[in-house]
């Protein structure tokens, strides 16, 4: 089948090149979109400046699902709901990066760090006539796909084609949701994009040939093809371990990291367009890793993009990369100042052991169960911030006056406390009170009905009726739109909405901590 052709270049002065990546990435990440290139991961790639730390995760710009009735507000689209300093907000026709295409059908290709359960995907696009000076918003937003999903892990379908509308023309913005099935929250990218015109017609490319692995001196299974497609600049390749991708590649190499001794691996590699063409499967090759398990001697690969996640006066709280080794799991053994501070299998360390308004160096290495130890991660300087200054005293209150206590039926008293059922007279009319209250001097709370109700005579008057007992709180649904304070009872437990948001149908929610809280 023929497609429009889009030819995805960088505006830019200098680009990045994809070469070979494979999907070792922090424990805690999630995923973005990399073809064409997100807002974020052109911050990564030095493309984009000054967008603060979310270079270290472009991954992870995630907020509430069910947009556009809930999930970021306005002027907070593209950076989900402030995430990351909100830099990634800023809106202007040269702010960031474009990446050119042409109408049409698109490629829309993902990279999974976490692969999550999935409900779908959703594509907007800025309509015509958009601001492009102004901070992304609903009103400006048009959708333009939907990529249903079964509920499986999101690698299950990794690249969607959706067609951009022939009425664009120039710079817009594409919009990129994916909905986790498993959590109350979506993932949102922003790629902004200059539309030039329509494509031609293209074929689909030819798969590779000539697929060859070999085992590598340090580690890992090198992977070489030859390229079908020398005429064309437009294609990446696909390597698939056992049936599943595991990494790609805009040349014609790939170096396969997560292997293990002993096995036996089934490798293919495809190839496609920016416009969503793919070829066919190249031959399979299966290849066994060897290694020598006798006398392991091969370092972990060493840890990446060490960064701060919070830094206090009390506490520097870091994350990095993942790291692999052949032999099985690692541990981190994180360096302060060159000596051992800490180890854990995690992926994040917390050092509560540091001093107020002091600057550290820190680096992680990898290490394996034969105490082969990695490189060292990049070098990060952290200051601790300054101690905050103590809170002054608060001035002791004055005791309040004790207020008068009325006499039964003695004259009405605007600053006494009163009972419900209280009788008292002023100006020779009688008087009952409805509540209880304590006055303030006010000389007409007495003419109020709220407060107060005459009465011909006292002896006959019947006895007061108590207040009625207040309803039972409603149920909640997961429908319904809540404001901060509202409280609700779901099986049989009472919560109070912690934040105001809209209802998308979703029976996890009342189980959201930054939704509702149990009281």
């Amino acid at each position: 089948m023929k497609l429009a052709r889009k030819i995805a270049t960088l505006t830019v002065l200098s680009g990045v090149a994809m070469g070979s990546i494979a999907l070792a990435t922090p424990a805690s990440a999630h995923g973005y979109m990399d073809e064409p290139k997100s807002r974020a991961l052109l911050c990564k790639e030095g493309a984009n400046l000054n967008c603060g730390s979310v270079v270290y995760e472009p991954q992870s710009l995630e907020y509430l699902k069910g947009f556009p009735l809930s999930g970021p507000p306005d002027g907070k689209i593209a950076s989900a709901n402030g995430q990351f300093g909100g830099l990634l907000d800023q809106q202007s026709s040269a702010r960031w990066a474009k990446t050119d295409i042409t109408s049409g059908p698109l490629l829309m290709d993902w990279t999974y760090t976490a692969p999550h359960s999935t409900d779908g995907w959703s594509y907007y696009m800025t309509k015509p006539g958009w601001d492009q000076n102004a901070p992304l918003a609903r009103s400006g937003l048009e959708k333009i796909a939907t990529v249903t999903h079964d509920g499986s892990k999101a690698f299950t379908n990794p690249d969607h084609v959706i067609d951009i509308p022939a009425n664009r023309n120039g710079y817009h913005v594409i919009f990129a949701v994916w909905d986790i099935a498993d959590t109350v929250n979506a993932f949102y990218n922003v790629i902004d994009v200059n539309v030039n015109g329509a494509g031609e017609d293209v074929a689909a490319p030819k798969a590779p040939t000539n697929l060859n692995a070999a085992e590598k001196i340090a580690g890992g299974v090198g992977l070489t093809w030859i390229d079908s497609n020398s005429d064309r600049s437009d294609v990446t390749y696909a390597v698939a371990r056992d049936g599943e991708q595991v990494g790609k590649s805009s040349g014609t190499s790939f170096t396969d990291l997560e292997v293990v001794p002993g096995e036996t691996y089934q490798y293919s590699v495809t190839v496609s367009d920016v416009q969503g063409n793919q070829s066919t499967q190249s031959a399979i090759v299966n290849f066994t890793f060897a290694q020598n398990t006798d006398a392991d001697v091969t370092a972990p690969i060493m840890p990446s993009n060490l960064h701060t996640m919070e830094v206090t006066a009390t506490e520097v709280n870091l994350m990095w990369g993942e790291s692999f080794d052949a032999s099985g799991p690692v541990t981190y053994n994180v360096y302060r100042d060159g000596y051992l501070r800490g180890t854990t299998e995690m992926t994040t360390w917390k050092d509560t052991s540091v001093i107020a308004d002091t600057n550290y160096r820190y680096v992680v290495k990898a290490a394996d169960s034969s105490s082969n130890e990695s490189g060292s991660s990049n070098v990060l300087n952290a200051s601790t911030l300054a101690p905050p200054a103590p809170a002054p005293a608060p001035a002791p209150e004055p005791s309040p006056a004790p207020a008068p206590s009325p006499e039964p039926g003695g004259n009405w008293n605007s600053f006494a406390v009163y009972q419900a059922g209280d009788i008292v007279t002023l100006n020779g009319a009688t008087y009952r009170a409805v509540q209880s209250y304590q006055g303030v001097g006010d000389p007409n709370w007495i003419k109020a009905l709220s407060l107060w109700t005459p009465v011909a005579d006292v002896a006959s008057e019947p006895e007061v009726t108590p207040a009625p007992v207040p309803k039972p709180f409603a149920q909640w649904s997961a429908t319904s739109a809540y404001q901060v304070g509202d409280r609700v009872v779901s099986s049989g437990a009472t919560f109070e909405a912690v934040q105001s948001h809209q209802g998308v149908g979703d029976p996890n929610w009342i189980n959201a901590l930054s939704l509702w809280k149990k009281i």
